[in-house]
């Protein structure tokens, strides 16, 4: 069974804050800043330019691939991880499309990140594809026989809506098309299984659940039976079959190494690598039998106990991820004067209050006080004060 104590100690969590925004940044692990900071000492002041090969830089995006592809149902030497998730995206939907010339329509939800639609709809530029773009409930009835990729966000970053993966992958593969999703608020919130799914490209994010830190580097997973005819159209050097040759032509590295484009963050992975090491242990059930717990507990307390808020995700737990989404007219300055009082969530517009449960270190106390502090501020309306309606530049 996990220890969530131990997880949850593990963490560099501020006195008098709760915080329920790992859905968008997840805390500092304590081991983060001694390690980051042996790595600066021991490996980049004293080895330089050779620490790419003596601390193992070079093999970095790898085997830190191989310790979120337990996390996500994925196998030895499937994931690699480096540039951005807009980055990675492009990369698995240009790969899927190429598998599938024939065949012009990349499919999506209109509740996806604006980003991965952004990215989607360049690329159908690019090369003359076609974006759909649907409800989300009305996914698997636009899945027809001109579909080449169906890219979808697993679980829905505003509403915490979670799409059945496995069903809509089986249904795509059964009218000849592909599949690419996004785990950016799956990967380390909930029980993912690429593998069981039978699903044929993944991408994700680190600093949400997985505790990276700001602008931690993305991953990306090919299923075995596409990583040596993958074709991205975004190749780099370090996806180059033998980078240090220098060949002007372009060969495709082997398998998922393919899939890396520039130069690694060794910094920012070490970081990762830090965070990684909380998971030793975490069991995948126990991960989603306590996100069930904390989100059932929070939807029945503010539901009991905060006037004006509507729940805006769904009442069923099989169907949401581990965040929960009210909606309020004055949402904004709610959550400010939340965030003023030491809860931490986050606002996405028009008028939605976001809260992340993170089992590796929320529990039932961080419920409670959450269900309390919002509870007042509704009744008391403390949130109608001017400097809570000046809008931030990050909401």
């Amino acid at each position: 069974m996990t220890d969530f104590i131990r997880t949850r100690q593990a963490f560099h969590l501020p006195e008098g804050v709760t915080y329920l925004d790992g859905n968008s940044l997840g805390p500092m692990p304590v081991a983060a800043k001694e390690r980051v900071s042996r790595m600066m000492a021991e490996e980049w002041s004293e080895m330089l330019i050779t620490g790419w090969n003596r601390a193992g830089w070079y093999v970095q995006p790898r085997k830190v691939g191989d310790r979120i592809a337990r996390l996500i149902g994925a196998g030895s030497g499937e994931v690699v991880m480096g540039d951005t998730l807009s980055i990675k995206v492009f990369q698995a939907v240009s790969a899927a499309r190429a598998l599938r010339p024939e065949r012009r329509v990349i499919l999506s939800d209109n509740g996806n990140f604006p980003s991965d639609l952004y990215v989607a709809e360049g690329l159908a530029r690019a090369v003359d594809a076609e974006l759909r773009v649907v409800a989300p409930e009305e996914v698997e009835h636009a899945i027809d026989d001109q579909l080449a990729v169906l890219m979808i966000t697993e679980v829905d970053y505003r509403t915490g809506r979670r799409h059945d993966m496995k069903a809509l992958t089986a249904r795509a593969h059964q009218v000849g098309a592909l599949t690419v999703w996004d785990l950016a608020h799956s990967a380390g919130a909930v029980d993912v299984d690429l593998t069981g799914a039978d699903a044929d490209f993944a991408v994700g994010c680190t600093y949400k659940y997985l505790n990276g830190g700001p602008g931690a580097p993305a991953f990306i997973w090919t299923h075995p039976r596409h990583a040596d005819a993958a074709q991205p159209i975004l190749q780099g050097w370090m996806g180059h079959a033998a980078p240090f040759a220098f060949d002007l032509g372009y060969t495709p590295a082997p398998g998922i190494e393919r899939m890396r484009v520039g130069t690694p963050p060794v910094i920012a992975m070490t970081a990762l690598d830090a965070a990684l090491d909380i998971w030793d242990g975490v069991e995948l059930a126990d991960l989603r039998a306590r996100s069930v717990e904390l989100t059932e507990a929070f939807i029945a307390g503010v539901e009991a106990n905060c006037p004006g808020v509507t729940l805006n995700s769904p009442r069923d737990p099989d169907m949401r991820g581990s965040q929960v989404s009210f909606r309020h007219p004055q949402g904004y300055a709610v959550m400010q004067a939340l965030i003023a009082e030491g809860v931490i969530g986050d606002f996405r517009a028009p008028d939605v209050l976001r809260f992340g449960f993170a089992p590796l270190y929320n529990d039932l106390q961080d419920v409670q006080r959450a269900v309390d502090i919002l509870a007042r501020i509704l009744r008391e309306e403390t949130w109608d004060q001017p400097h809570f309606h000046e809008k931030a530049d990050v909401t």
